[in-house]
This record gives structure tokens, sequence and C-alpha cells, in this order.
């Protein structure tokens, strides 16, 4: 029948060590099961201008710790902030904002942000549920509650919400089943194309759009994700500086000269090289602010990185060590990887190929910016013809053995043919000479720049996978051992000539960097100080180019793109997507 009501079970009373389930979770599985299970069992959390605004309207309720006496008298009146209950029987905890009385009769006042919503009942389900989880818990502590007040505090308004059998076992139904949903441990479905989504601070995190596309729905993703960036990396190269907090600031000394300053909340992650130094509390600041801090050789090599608390999802993390035990999941996703990193080199190639033009260009040449129609002479076509070949090649390797043999074929024929997309040049400062790939160390120019921007490649992609719960550590492709970054190491393979070469390619045909840059000493060569500062900028220029994703048709950053990315990864490892989609740019 259709007003037929679910007969109440009775809920087994949890053992003290059972973790109990905060009423403010029971609100968002009323509102969204995803959203509550992300936030309670995998512990995701991202701030929005809601949750901040939402934070500072709780200040002055959450400043104190009340508390209610025992055995109330009859005449007493009661008017306690910020009161901690908890039931072993229902299975939740609570902290109620304000409660008002007389004796054993109470009422929970709970405070929310904005106005009052002229709908039928006065309020929407998930706060009268959350209310009424906090009358049930009075009630188990021996008070009398029928109502609650919901105080909205934009509008100062009040609207009372009655405890009556439906609301009561909506309440129940809703504990009962946020606790049945986390014992599965299997997270719920995106919610449909829902208004919701687009004011979520997780909406970035949960991708509720992207999986549905990838799980063939017929659905445009929306940008949810896509806010504006106003915080950048700070790097700081000066072997002699010292870094200090100033209140609200980064203070950079050199000799205990003042040389710089940054604000705090400006800063997206602070970059160290050589000895440059930090004071504990700023450390200790960016640390609380989940600000990573990473360290780099004098020469540009990472050495690694310090973060906060870190990531609590250690769901993810079970994930991912499962997946890497299962060589069938290890093959599939080296594949995709590797034939995403050619496919992309061939486009590399294919846009910026300048042949053995001599310099006839007077513009600053613009990487990836220009079309293959805007090249003096196409790329031979045995070359794209072969390069494709090799991609095809490695979507059919039988084992990584055989596809570490495509790729290595193929990173041979993209990089004898790397010299036909720099500019040449008569000034032999403008010029640089390229015979092929060389590393530890490099031994001309052009590959201490390519082994400087995988450097900082493979910083950016450790930090972005620390950030989303995954260890780099542990990888598919790139076996963890002497203490790489295996998975850092997989997940860049496709934008290795997207963002590493391109970054080479426009610092050398802008004549950003030039051969007085460079410093060569016993068979080596690195960046001076002067030419790392030009290259860094031209670096980040290109982690905040937005480029237009070729499944989701959203335009986004190239940093945002790595964090997408390594969320897709986890969307995949989780059994959510049947493949991780990589980025292949048309």
């Amino acid at each position: 029948m259709p007003d037929q009501r679910e007969l109440p079970l009775a809920f087994p009373e949890l053992s003290p060590e059972a973790p109990l389930i905060p009423v403010r979770m029971v609100n968002e599985f009323v509102y969204c099961p995803r959203l509550a299970y992300l936030m309670w069992v995998q512990a995701e959390w991202a701030d929005s201008a809601d949750t901040v605004e939402g934070r500072v309207k709780h200040k002055r309720v959450d400043a104190g710790s009340g508390t209610l006496p025992e055995k109330p008298e009859d005449d007493e009146h009661i008017h306690a902030r910020s009161v901690s209950l908890s039931s072993l029987t229902l299975g939740i905890t609570a902290k109620l904002d304000l409660v008002e009385g007389e004796g054993s009769y109470v009422t929970p006042v709970d405070y929310k942000r904005g106005k009052r919503p002229h709908v039928e009942k006065g309020a929407y389900d998930p706060e009268r549920v959350q209310l009424c989880a906090q009358g049930l818990l009075l009630r188990e502590h021996g008070y009398e509650c029928d109502s609650g007040m919901l105080y909205f505090a934009e509008s100062r308004e009040r609207v009372r919400v009655l405890f009556d059998e439906i609301l009561i076992d909506q309440t129940l139904a809703a504990i009962h089943g946020l606790r049945g949903v986390a014992y599965a441990g299997h997270i719920p479905p995106p919610l449909e194309d829902s208004p919701k989504c687009p004011r979520c601070s997780l909406a970035g995190i949960c991708l509720p759009d992207e999986v549905r596309f990838l799980n063939a729905a017929p659905v445009t993703p929306r940008p949810l994700f896509a806010q504006a960036e106003f915080s950048a990396p700070l790097y700081v190269q000066s072997p002699r500086a010292w870094l200090r907090k100033d209140e609200e600031r980064i203070v950079i000394e050199v000799e205990k000269q003042k040389a710089g300053e940054a604000r705090l909340n400006e800063v997206s992650q602070l970059v160290l090289f050589g000895s440059t130094g930090l004071s504990t509390p700023l450390l200790h600041e960016l640390m609380r602010r989940e600000v990573p801090v990473s360290f780099h050789t004098y020469g540009g090599w990472f050495v690694g990185h310090v973060v906060g608390l870190g990531h609590r999802n250690a769901e993810t993390r079970m994930h991912q060590y499962r997946a890497s035990f299962d060589p069938q999941t290890c093959l599939s996703l080296a594949r995709g990887w590797v034939a995403a990193k050619i496919a992309n080199s061939r486009t590399l190639l294919r846009r910026n190929w300048r042949g053995d033009e001599a310099d006839t260009d007077d513009e600053p040449f613009e990487t990836a910016a220009k079309s293959s129609a805007t090249s003096t002479t196409p790329p031979p076509d045995d070359l794209l013809i072969a390069l494709k070949e090799d991609a095809g090649h490695a979507r059919r390797a039988r084992s990584l053995e055989e596809l570490l043999g495509i790729e290595g074929s193929a990173a041979r024929r993209y990089f004898q043919h790397f010299a036909a997309v720099l500019k040449k040049d008569e000034d032999p400062t403008l010029s640089f000479d390229f015979m092929g790939r060389n590393r530890r160390p490099p031994k001309d120019p052009i590959n201490a720049l390519l082994s400087f921007a995988y450097a900082m490649l493979t910083r950016e992609w450790h930090i972005a996978l620390s950030a989303v719960g995954l260890d780099p550590y542990r990888g598919f492709y790139h076996q963890p051992r002497f203490g790489r970054p295996a998975l850092a190491l997989d997940m860049m393979e496709p934008f290795r000539p997207l963002i590493a070469d391109s970054t080479v390619i426009t610092a050398v045909n802008n004549g950003e960097v030039r051969g007085t840059d460079f410093i060569r000493a016993a068979g080596s060569c690195a960046l001076s100080d002067s030419g790392r500062k030009r290259f860094i900028a031209g670096f980040e220029r290109r982690m905040g180019h937005e480029v237009t994703h070729p499944l989701f048709s959203y335009r986004l950053s190239y940093r945002r793109l790595l964090e997408v990315q390594a969320r897709l990864l986890i969307r995949h490892l989780a059994g959510e997507i049947p493949e991780y989609p990589n980025f292949i740019t048309r």
C-alpha cells in the first residue's frame, strides 16, 4: 500500500569501540547518501563559501561547552549551548547548538545559515531529520522532548518542528541506512542531474557527472569543480634564504635582510631549493592549512614534501594496494598510460614541427597553441605512422616487459626527431643542439631542461596524488623500488609531452632560456639561478594554461586536470567506472 509504513526494528546497542554516527552526517545522508559516505566513511572534505560562512555563523554557539543537569528541578530554567550527547542505543552522537526548557521538558535549537525556506513543512527534510535525531538523544538522556526549533541566522526566524511518528521513523531509517551503507563498503551512486551538485563543496571529489558519463549515461558533464584559483606556488631558490611567519604573511629574508613576502592565503604550495630554510611556526601554519612544502636539491631534483596530517581516506589506499597486486589491472592501466604518452608525443611533434628551417620567425612561438598548419613543413608521414603504430602496439601488449620495449622504441623515435621542433638561430646563444636523450647527469642544455621539467612534473603529481588520498609510492607500471614515487611516475607518463616537453620547447623557441643560462662542469650541464627562475615561470604558465577536456568538453587548467585525473583513477580502482580514461589531446 502507498501509505504503509515500515515496521520499526530495534537497533542493537553498539559496543563502546564502535564508531558513533555524527548527527550532522545523518542530515547529509538524507540530503545525498553519496555525500554522507564521502564525508563520514572516506573522511573527504573541501571548503566552499557556504561552509566557511556556516562556521562563522556557528562560532558563538560552538564557543561554549554546555552541560545539562542529570536530574533537573521542576522549575529549573535550562539554557545550555554546545551540549554534547551520545547514545549507544541509537548509535549516534551530536553537539547541540542550544537546549532550552523548564525542568525535564526541553527543546533543542539548531542554528542554520541562510533564510527560512518557504516550504510546506517549514524546513527541508535533512534539517528536520537532524533536529529530530537531537530530540531522540535528549529523550535517551531522560528528558521530555516532543519538538525542536530551527533558527535561520540570515532571516532571524525560528521554525518549530514537531517530532511525530512519521518524522521519528524517517530519522531512525536514515540512521540505520547510513550505518548499513558504511558497513557494506560500497559508495552510493551519484545523484542524477541534481541541482544540489553545483553548490556542493565536494563536487570536485565526487565527480557525479563524470562518473555517470563514463558509465555510458546520456549526460553532458558540468564543470562543477571549475572554480577560480586564487593561490599559486611560491618558489624560493636562494641558498641563503630564510622564511618566517609574520601574522598572515610569509616573509623571505636573505642574510637577515627582507627580500620579499607573500600572503599565506595566496600560497598553494611552497617550493624550496638547496639549503633554503623556514621557521617552525611557519611550518606549523602551513601544515595546519594543508599547504605542502616541497624540497629540491640545488640542481632541481625533487627530494620530497611535507604536509599536515595528510589524507585520512584509508579506503582509497586499500583499493589502490589491492589492485596493485592484480597483474591484469597493472597491465591494463600501464597499456593506457604508455599508449596515451605516445599519442600525445605524436601530437606534440605534429603541432610544433619546424624541420630544418632557419630562423624566419620574428614573433615568439607559442607551444601547443598553434595548429600543425602553422609549421613550415609537416612531419614525415612515416614518422607519424610509426608512432601511431607504436601506440596501437602498446594497447595490445601482453606483458609489462613487452610494454617496456614498446615504450623504449617509441621514446627513441620521438627524441631522434625532437630537434626538429626547436628553433634554429644563427646566434649560438639562442640556438641549441640536441643529439638525443641523456640524463644522470644531463650533458647538454636541452637534456638539462628536460630533466628539470620532469622533476617539476614529478613533484606536481606527487602532491596531487597525496592530496586525493593515493599513495604516490605504490604504482602499477613503474615498480616501487629505490624509494621512487612509482604512481607519480605512472600518472605523469601521458603528461610528459603535454607539460614538460611543451614547456622546454616554448622556453627555447621564445628565447626565455639561452645558452648563457647554463653551468657546465665535469661533463654535466645545469641551469643557472637566473635561467631556472625564468624556466620556472614558463612551467607555471603551462600548469595554469586552460585546455578543453576531450571527453567532458569543459575547460580547466593543467593543474586542475591533474587532480581530476587522480580522482578518476580512484573511481576506477573502487569499481565505479569500468576503465581509467587517459587524457589524450586532439
